[in-house]
């Protein structure tokens, strides 16, 4: 597709996605919703997934080993993609685009298309959910947050969260079924 039509394509997005956008913001004058998804959004920088990964041996004896190595292979691949993609689609984050819209915390680069904390919390998800399903189940409410943090604190249309969202499921199965853990 050509990038004049990309662009065409998201500004017609963006202006769809002008008032969802606005209301998630909007919880932000709830005193207690800032913090948490600043947190939350903290954790899934990394720092939750990375210590999960470290865990992962001591969780599970038997199969931890592999599995978190498959959940690094699968991050640095998911980095490498999104990465890619936002550069080449370069999509301008709701709070530049509309100043109604506040950041709630500084994003980690410039654009937004797609949401690379929910590409990483979807896929790590799906690959705990098909290795290891109490685990997963267990990660999964912190998923979710990472990826509703996204568009509650401005850095996110919810089109990228769910194009992360698709990604990170299609990485998480590829990356099971390639390590032949399914």
């Amino acid at each position: 597709m050509p990038a004049d039509k990309v662009f065409h394509l998201f500004d017609r997005a963006d202006q769809l996605e002008q008032t969802l956008c606005q209301q998630m913001n909007r919880t932000l004058r709830f005193r207690f919703v800032l913090p948490f998804f600043r947190v939350v959004s903290r954790l899934g920088d990394g720092i939750a997934w990375y210590l999960l990964i470290l865990a992962l041996p001591i969780i599970s004896p038997a199969h931890g080993g592999p599995i978190a190595l498959v959940m690094a292979f699968a991050g640095l691949t998911g980095t490498l993609g999104y990465r890619f993609l936002k550069q080449h689609l370069v999509r301008e984050r709701p709070f530049i685009n509309n100043p109604v819209i506040h950041c709630g915390t500084p994003p980690l680069d410039r654009y937004s298309f797609p949401s690379g904390h929910t590409l990483h919390a979807t896929g790590f998800t799906t690959i705990l959910l098909m290795t290891l399903p109490m685990v997963g189940l267990a990660v999964l409410p912190f998923a979710l947050c990472v990826a509703a943090s996204r568009v509650i604190l401005g850095l996110h249309y919810p089109t990228d969260v769910l194009a992360g969202a698709l990604l990170g499921v299609i990485l998480g199965l590829s990356a099971v079924t390639l390590a032949g853990l399914a």
